[in-house]
């Protein structure tokens, strides 16, 4: 069993991530800012990544890392502002932690990077590790500089770098665009998505913070890049029958033409928006089956119909 420190713990991934950590074995200690509701088996330190005692107190003993803080992808930002801001957390704050990492004997850090960083839709090729990067936003563009910075700084090192780049991460508690379909699949009213027939790549919240486990102790996971997802493709119809099926809602979808969506919401501004819900991004994850031996301990059908029936729990308490 390792020592692992984990950053973002206070996050949407990063709570998860504890769990399933402390759950295997693991001595889990969590670096955060603000004091959170604490997880049974977790050690907390309050602190900024720019404080060096609080560093040191929080790697000392340390095996392994895995850093999940990061600023979030926000659709609304301006790309140049964006950019510099991301940068900033993503790559900077992150390399300069690593670095820390290394001065403290940490022997694995694992990076939490992103699907972006190859680019936002796939046509006729999915992406997998041997793909081109192609990040088309900000926040991909400093995940990729990250990974970039971190493989020059662990070169020639005892330090192992493992990066993974997970698609849209769902669970009835999640953020951003996953949130959004959950609250319009809840509200029972039709929605216009019949006509879609894209193929989406996702991960669970639990297969994730499974598979970040898996790699935190895995020996062939030393110095390995990983796209991962649940190795099921689905349709944005798909999901949001899936998760009414969850709600006890019977999802109503209306034909109306995918061109005229996307006008719309070019429109509106929101056309990375609607190109994440009704695009097609498709992963080959099978390197981590067949480098690790991994499969996902549940499949896409349950994972989705369980947000759902969360989802709808939360909006009854």
């Amino acid at each position: 069993m390792n020592n692992v420190l984990v950053t973002g713990a206070n996050g949407f991934i990063g709570r998860a991530v504890c769990t399933h950590l402390a759950g295997d074995g693991h001595s889990v200690r969590a670096l955060v800012r603000s004091r959170p509701d604490g997880l049974t088996g977790v050690e907390y330190v309050i602190g900024d990544f720019d404080d060096a005692s609080i560093l040191e107190s929080a790697l000392r003993g340390i095996d392994s890392v895995v850093h999940l803080a990061a600023r979030a992808h926000q659709f609304k930002d301006g790309a140049q502002d964006a950019l510099s801001a991301f940068r900033a957390v993503n790559r900077d704050a992150a390399v300069r932690f690593a670095a820390a990492c290394l001065a403290s004997g940490v022997r694995r850090f694992v990076f939490i990077s992103s699907i972006g960083v190859n680019g936002s839709q796939t046509f006729d090729t999915p992406f997998s590790e041997s793909s081109p990067v192609g990040p088309h936003a900000p926040y991909a563009v400093s995940k990729l500089e990250a990974e970039e910075q971190l493989l020059t700084l662990v070169s020639g090192t005892g330090m192992e770098l493992v990066i993974i780049r997970p698609p849209l991460v769902y669970a009835g508690n999640a953020p951003g665009n996953f949130k959004r379909l959950l609250k319009l699949v809840s509200m029972g009213l039709p929605l216009p998505f019949k006509s879609v027939c894209n193929k989406r790549s996702m991960i669970s919240l639990d297969n994730l913070a499974d598979f970040i486990r898996v790699c935190v102790v895995h020996p062939k996971a030393a110095n390995e890049l990983f796209l991962i997802s649940d190795g099921i493709d689905v349709s944005l119809p798909d999901i949001l029958k899936k998760l009414g099926e969850g709600m006890s809602k019977k999802q109503k979808l209306l034909p109306v033409p995918v061109r005229f969506m996307m006008l719309g919401a070019s429109l509106l501004g929101k056309k990375a928006m609607f190109e994440q819900l009704c695009g097609s991004l498709v992963i080959d994850a099978s390197k981590s089956r067949r480098l690790l031996g991994w499969k996902a301990p549940e499949d896409t059908e349950t994972a989705l119909i369980k947000s759902g029936d969360s989802y709808r729990k939360s909006l009854d308490l």
